[in-house]
């Protein structure tokens, strides 16, 4: 996050964070509010990103409330049926630009949602199709349904990823997760990034990377990458089944090394990582945790978790550490 500097000192102004209650569509949902004090000039303000970043806060709360899709998965949902948002638009029975406004970051209403999650499932989607048909020509007609029972037949794949994430992710994507998406795809091609940068990787600085990678992409988008969830243990924050996360993928094998006499695992990897289902800002903040951490040892990085608040208020509470704690990142 870029912090503005003063008009009269030049210094960089000081951040505040509080937690606020903020209205949305007639309901308060708490997030916190950032903004930058001058003390010099005994004034606050804001700034378009530190904007975003509650609003992005108060409509995640919401979508995950009411079941409304998130940006990331209207979009895809376009591509996977290879539509244009008119078409989108057309045959869900939206104005003419709505779906393309939903794509740009617009909250679709209740109705709306449902209606886009509905349609994630291909069969309820081709009964779409069918009842659009009068807003079609013939040909369109003839290659969307083409397309639709051609997702259908790939159904068992896609069904099989399903499962495959409610193995790794604890709950569903909300509040617990940083409202990420969960996919194995997007975190077996992470978790291969981080070992691309950081070489063989105990687990235990692993678990860390991946914390610090989560929770300040929160506290810098209102939104986390892995689709992970983190409880306080005594060694510092770690991803729910982490264990399984780490022996999931073919790709990334266990590698037993002797340290001070005693013998740990480090994860390690000759794959390349896919980077392409992340976007731009993703990749800067994944860069900058890797790059940070990449030079630190294991037992360095465990003690520099243990002096952040999201550890030392959580440790032994037996809960998943909310992501309203990246707010009170130190280390990063």
């Amino acid at each position: 996050m870029n912090v503005p500097t003063s008009s009269l000192t030049g210094k960089p102004l000081r951040v505040v964070c509080e937690p606020e209650k903020m209205k949305y569509r007639g309901e308060e949902y708490d997030c916190v509010y950032i903004s930058f004090y001058d003390d010099a000039e005994g004034e606050s303000y804001t700034t378009t990103e530190s904007d975003s970043i509650w609003y992005n806060q108060v409509t995640n709360q919401y979508r995950a409330k009411y079941g409304v899709p998130y940006t990331d998965e209207i979009v895809a949902l376009r591509k996977r049926y290879g539509l244009s948002a008119a078409k989108m638009s057309a045959i869900l029975g939206f104005g003419t630009n709505q779906y393309r406004l939903y794509e740009m970051g617009e909250v679709p209403s209740e109705s709306n949602g449902k209606m886009i999650r509905g349609a994630m499932n291909p069969r309820v989607f081709l009964d779409l199709v069918r009842s659009s048909r009068s807003h079609l020509t013939e040909r369109e007609y003839t290659k969307i349904i083409a397309r639709v029972e051609e997702v259908i037949a790939q159904s068992p794949a896609w069904h099989s990823e399903q499962w495959a994430a409610s193995r790794l992710f604890c709950s569903g994507r909300g509040p617990e997760n940083g409202f990420a998406p969960q996919s194995t795809v997007r975190l077996k091609n992470l978790l291969l990034y981080i070992l691309g940068q950081t070489g063989d990787t105990f687990q235990t600085k692993m678990n860390k990377v991946l914390f610090y990678i989560d929770f300040l992409s929160y506290r810098e988008r209102g939104m986390a990458i892995s689709g992970l969830a983190y409880n306080a243990i005594d060694f510092g924050p770690v991803p729910q089944r982490w264990d399984r996360v780490y022996s999931a993928f073919d790709e990334i094998t266990p590698k037993l090394k002797i340290v001070r006499d005693q013998e740990c695992l480090a994860l390690t990897s000759s794959s390349e990582a896919d980077m392409s289902c992340f976007s731009k800002e993703e990749l800067a903040i994944i860069d900058t945790v890797c790059a940070k951490l990449k030079p630190l040892k294991a037992h360095d990085i465990s003690e520099m978790s243990h002096r952040e608040p999201a550890w030392q208020q959580h440790l032994h509470k037996n809960e998943t550490i909310p992501f309203s704690e990246a707010f009170s990142l130190k280390m990063v």
